[in-house]
């Protein structure tokens, strides 16, 4: 059996997407900004996909930028935030991905902003008080807190994040790529300025996604040249890309409960044939509270043993692709600075094992009985 649990990192792409995109991959070629029949059949095509994931989050079409990825959608986010408006102080979380980590730095490095760090607890969990404590000594701040993590699964609050920034006119960014696609989101209800999408989070393709810009945030272009995307973002638009995206998230919502039920069972099943396999597991963060956490992410500390520097290695060999944290970081000598910022034993091994609607429970039970006969070797 060969099975693939790293959906955290990229998801495969759905049949229906590759059919909604080849048409644009073989006959539909025009330039989207060219005036004549090829390119208004293809800016068309551009302006659907804009509406339909306007439509599915409740936003207006006008508020939907496209981007190359979700790392472009928070970087365009932030830079443009804080040197369009001036914002001197920026709020995020040492938990936060790469995306949105170094990208505060950054701006720090730059002069642009001093940074605080939410504290959070030993769990990951952020603390909502100390936010409120920030803001009420710097105001006018761009914040940004993550929906999802992406390591631990933990889900933060950000209705609560967003209405704690909107008393103190804070400009609230979250990072969303890890559940855009997995839960509803709805920009009507969610007090934040920017959202994020990257389609192949949600069985899309690779290289496209998208940033929700609420009307009336007025942020300078990141990518300067063309006035494409309304002179936001210049380049010429990846047609097949932000087709795909679109149908991706199109089916997402429409597939959402059942993947939902689906996905839970075998984080369900994970998290029982562990804990009955191999002695000592845990779960770092909340990854274990099915409240409390992405239900497509399971982060797994392992007990501390010899085996654990191979730990990814021997399970690739028998056919099961997992991360050991974020795909980012992966052969980094740091190690996960997810994990570090929680004080983890270092000592304990750890795999984020995450799930779609593609898995099934013989894989899950294919996967624990190869991690438990590793372990089942170390020496008592």
């Amino acid at each position: 059996m060969n099975v693939y649990f790293d959906n955290a990192a990229t998801t495969p792409l759905d049949p229906e997407v590759l059919d909604a995109m080849l048409p644009f991959l073989q006959n539909h070629f025009g330039n989207p900004s060219s005036i004549h029949g090829h390119g208004r059949q293809v800016r068309a095509a551009i302006e659907n996909a804009r509406k339909t994931i306007a439509h599915l989050i409740n936003a207006a079409p006008a508020e939907i930028v496209f981007t190359s990825c979700g790392t472009e959608a928070d970087n365009y986010a932030a830079f443009g935030s804080v040197r369009t408006l001036g914002l001197r102080h920026g709020i995020t979380s040492q938990l936060e991905h790469h995306a949105v980590l170094h990208t505060m730095q950054a701006l720090e490095k730059c002069g642009d902003l001093t940074l605080s760090y939410l504290r959070h607890d030993a769990q990951g969990r952020l603390d909502l008080a100390h936010l409120e404590e920030l803001l009420a000594t710097h105001p006018r701040t761009f914040v940004s807190l993550m929906h999802a993590n992406n390591e631990l699964g933990n889900l933060n609050d950000i209705a609560a994040i967003g209405d704690i920034c909107a008393r103190y006119d804070a400009v609230f960014h979250t990072d969303t790529v890890q559940t855009m696609g997995h839960y509803r989101h709805d920009v009507q209800q969610l007090k934040a300025h920017f959202l994020v999408g990257s389609a192949h989070k949600f069985h899309g393709p690779k290289g496209v996604g998208f940033l929700y810009r609420r009307s009336g945030q007025t942020v300078d272009a990141l990518i300067h040249g063309g006035s494409q995307e309304r002179n936001q973002r210049a380049g010429t638009e990846n047609v097949y890309g932000i087709v795909g995206l679109a149908k991706a998230l199109e089916i997402a919502y429409r597939d959402m409960a059942a993947h939902q039920q689906h996905i839970q069972g075998l984080k369900d099943r994970f998290i029982e044939k562990l804990r009955a396999e191999i002695d000592g597991v845990e779960f770092n963060g909340t990854s274990a509270d099915a409240d409390h956490s992405l239900y497509t992410v399971l982060s797994v500390s392992l007990p501390p043993s010899d085996l654990n520097e191979m730990l990814l290695f021997n399970l690739d060999i028998n056919h099961v692709s997992v991360s050991g944290g974020s795909a980012c970081t992966s052969g980094a000598n740091a190690g996960s600075h997810v994990l570090n910022a929680l004080n983890a034993d270092p000592n304990r091994g750890t795999i984020r094992f995450s799930m779609s609607k593609y898995n099934t429970p013989e894989e899950v039970d294919y996967a624990v009985e190869q991690l438990a006969k590793m372990y089942r070797r170390v020496p008592a």
